[in-house]
């Protein structure tokens, strides 16, 4: 049974046959097709030009007409038909100055990978494949078209493009497309940062994110997009809490520990919690031991550096940067007072925290007794909010004769410590205890 979304990209393209032109499905729908996978849009490739293509349909927007791209919209849906080209010179290692309409062959001849060029005619039911991806597919091999130099080249973001098709699809790297990218590795620089994140993320949100980062690090791409993590390589840890090895080893197998659909700021904090290493690492003699002296402040300013550099969204970054700055305050829980240990339990991102936390642990000495600590506390907190509303505030200071300014946010504290401790309870004791600290 077709989906409604397959069903609106087979009356577009039947629009274009009925008017006189070939209109087949083209890239990653017919890949996913032939994997047995649910397609999530579908790209049309034709030889109507894109004046026609507005012709033929009301709805339509010119996102790329001098690339020959016209998006269609059909209903609810959207699709992008693009007449088959043949791409002119890459002189910014992104696109093409130019583009020249031609035969399907020479279109499929300029995709990146053989699984991706191929093309399904969805009125005569067949795949059309002029690169041998079918074979590619079935052999479960990522393998550029044509010359892989040349392809990246034209655009260098195909490595990482290479790396992420090979992670979440598990296929191996044909060795003249691998060798290609490992030779141009230091160029993918040249590409701007959302692109490259954007990439990134999708490495990282695949259950398969540790072969992605493995296939990151042999190419040589990880040294240029993510250094701070590169720079884990040999950063020595004490044995007697790290028996697993380096940081980097440390990082990997943290990676491996988390679930499959891990949330994506959990996946990053796992990254960077200990990007902080290398930078503070020393080592005395006297004990014979490492320290990393606050890695974790550091490793916060590196994190926030870095997701910046890479354009990540506003939210997104403080969220990791507060569990990177975090995660060694894990190892006090057990001594907190209670009003502490409820305000750090009550903080919004506290449970995504605890995951990083519970691999950091798994992944080294193996104590998880701080999260057993905070579970039974969990347990012991849980008839009531960890936060509960205020017994009083700024307007009943200012009832009892003071002025508003800076007194009032220690005071207003000190009464929600006695409050989170029980030693209080209603606003008549909130107020004594008030009067009692201003004498």
């Amino acid at each position: 049974m077709k989906t409604p979304l397959e069903a609106a990209a087979r009356k577009v393209a039947t629009r274009l046959h009925e008017a006189g032109h070939v209109a087949w499905f083209a890239g990653g729908s017919v890949r996913d097709h032939l994997r047995g996978v649910e397609p999530q849009d579908y790209d049309i490739a034709t030889s109507a030009h894109p004046d026609e293509v507005r012709r033929l349909f009301p709805r339509t927007v010119a996102v790329g007409a001098q690339f020959g791209v016209i998006v269609v919209m059909a209903g609810s849906f959207s699709f992008e038909v693009a007449t088959f080209r043949s791409d002119e010179a890459y002189i910014d290692g992104r696109r093409p100055t130019g583009v020249r309409f031609t035969t399907p062959q020479e279109d499929a001849a300029r995709r990146d990978f053989t699984i991706n060029a191929m093309f399904y005619d969805p009125l005569e039911e067949k795949v059309i494949d002029y690169v041998e991806g079918r074979r590619d597919l079935e052999q479960k091999t990522l393998r550029a078209v044509g010359d892989a130099r040349h392809r990246f080249a034209e655009d260098k973001l195909r490595m990482l493009r290479a790396v992420r098709f090979a992670t979440t699809l598990g296929f191996a790297i044909h060795p003249a497309t691998w060798q290609a990218i490992q030779g141009a590795a230091s160029e993918v620089s040249l590409v701007s940062a959302e692109r490259i994140r954007d990439e990134l993320l999708k490495i990282f949100r695949s259950p398969h994110r540790v072969r992605g980062l493995d296939l990151l690090d042999e190419s040589g791409l990880l040294a240029v997009v993510l250094p701070e993590v590169a720079s884990l390589h040999g950063c020595e840890q004490p044995p007697q809490f790290h028996p697993e090895g380096d940081v980097f080893v440390h990082t990997r197998m943290m990676l491996g520990m988390l679930a499959a659909d891990a949330p994506e700021s959990v996946v990053l904090s796992v990254l960077f919690h200990d990007i902080g290493k290398p930078p503070t690492f020393s080592f005395d003699p006297e004990e014979g031991r490492i320290r990393f002296s606050g890695h974790d402040v550091v490793g916060a300013r590196m994190t926030l550096e870095l997701m910046q550099r890479l354009r990540f969204p506003n939210e997104e970054i403080d969220r990791v940067v507060s569990a990177v700055a975090n995660h060694m305050i894990f190892k006090d829980v057990t001594k907190m007072r209670v009003a502490k240990l409820k305000r750090f339990m009550a903080r919004p991102d506290f449970d995504r925290e605890v995951e990083l936390h519970r691999v950091d642990c798994s992944s080294s000495h193996g104590d998880l007794g701080n999260i057993e600590f905070l579970e039974q506390k969990a347990a012991e907190f849980a008839s009531e909010p960890l936060i509960p509303p205020p017994l009083i505030g700024g307007r009943d200071l200012i009832e009892l004769g003071l002025k508003p300014g800076p007194r009032f946010k220690p005071l207003l504290e000190m009464v929600e410590t006695a409050q989170l401790e029980n030693r209080i309870s209603s606003r008549e004791e909130a107020l004594q205890l008030v009067r009692e600290q201003l004498g």
